[in-house]
């Protein structure tokens, strides 16, 4: 199945929002979901960070990884965000169907 599912982080709503708006209107994902606020802890540059923040889940399918990921990186307030693509190995007939109607075509 040629779908994935992208995890990224966002430090506030508005960022989020605007990140999926952006990638919706370009038909570049289906779903942007928008969880949180969320407690991160992480090492940074030698120093253990604690922030909130926001988890983005983007329904996409594989075609489009780096097409997302270049936007990504231009909307993207971090020097380094987290961009981990997790494959779908399965869903239901219906969504993944309605899923690939709502993509840019290949």
């Amino acid at each position: 199945m040629p779908f994935v599912q992208i995890m990224t982080t966002v430090p506030d709503r508005k960022t989020a929002l605007r990140i999926g708006e952006k990638l919706l209107e370009d038909k570049l994902c289906a779903c942007f979901q928008i969880v949180g606020p969320i407690n991160s802890l992480y090492r940074w540059k030698g120093k253990i960070e604690k922030d909130e923040e926001f988890l983005c889940l983007i329904k996409t399918r594989e075609d489009l990884i780096e097409k997302i990921e270049e936007s990504l990186r231009k909307m993207h307030p971090y020097e380094v965000p987290e961009f981990l693509v997790i494959p779908v190995v399965a869903g239901s007939a219906d969504y993944i169907s309605w899923l690939d109607s709502e993509l840019l075509k290949k």
